[in-house]
């Protein structure tokens, strides 16, 4: 569609706006990696199955799906300023759900703040992707891509090495007192482990929170496409995504990518 800007963007306006939106990237970079530390940690304290211990990961991806066409929709009411940020709002809600989790050391509350957590990040990219891509030249809009990609994969290996370090230090000694230990040391040992993932998920709330508030006031520009407004593709004779070779083969390398 034909998108309008009002009024015309500044370089300088441009590059506090990309500066922001690298944040954003940096944010689901990190808050889906470190999902990577959870496995074992949950494995160990939700006493779990190697099979159950995945969902850990595949409960973030199956938010991915159910959100995917639902958050298409609310970026088209609401735009993508106020997208991404009800993105942020969800995802802190998702953080928040790990207290309960962790006090009640149940594995499904666990699950779910999870996935609440992937239909806020799948909002935040719905709405952050197309909009850094549209937020200057269309010709250097694979350059800023790929600037968002780095800010992503850094602040991934950092979750990691973050909440691995937070969440995982001294677990293979947990494992080998929890088969000497009694039934109610064990339970004492377990919950002390759990609640160990009460307080990074508190600042990251609360980060989130803040910052979902901050990007409804950043000096982001509206960029809006008015439905009336007749494109390129409605002129065109292509019916189908299938007859766009750049958009089906990027989405079979990032399933082979993610697989």
């Amino acid at each position: 569609m034909t998108r309008v800007v009002d009024p015309p963007i500044k370089s300088s306006s441009n590059a506090i706006a990309i500066a922001i939106i690298a944040g954003l990237f940096f944010i689901f970079g990190f808050v889906t990696w470190i999902n990577g530390a959870l496995i074992p940690f949950m494995k160990t304290i939700n006493e779990l199955t190697d099979a159950q211990s995945y969902l850990v990961a595949s409960a973030s991806y199956i938010s991915f799906v159910v959100m995917a066409l639902p958050a298409s929709y609310i970026i088209n009411k609401v735009g993508y300023k106020k997208g991404m940020s009800l993105g942020l709002f969800v995802m802190a809600v998702g953080a928040l759900i790990f207290i309960p989790a962790a006090e009640a050391r149940t594995y499904w509350v666990f699950l779910t703040g999870i996935f609440i957590q992937g239909l806020g990040m799948t909002l935040l990219q719905t709405a952050s992707n197309p909009y850094i891509t549209i937020l200057g030249p269309i010709e250097s809009a694979a350059k800023r891509i790929a600037i968002m990609g780095i800010a992503n994969k850094v602040a991934g290996a950092l979750g990691s090495l973050i909440f691995g370090a937070i969440l995982l230090s001294g677990i293979d000694g947990v494992k080998a007192q929890l088969e000497t230990v009694s039934i109610a040391e064990k339970d004492q040992l377990l919950n002390t482990m759990a609640d160990s993932v009460v307080t990074p998920y508190i600042v990251m709330a609360l980060v989130l929170f803040v910052l979902g508030f901050l990007i409804r006031k950043a000096p982001l520009p509206n960029l809006e496409e008015p439905a009336e407004a007749e494109t390129d593709l409605t002129k065109s004779a292509k019916t189908s995504v299938f007859q766009f070779p750049h958009l089906w083969l990027g989405v079979i390398t990032l399933f082979f990518y993610v697989g």
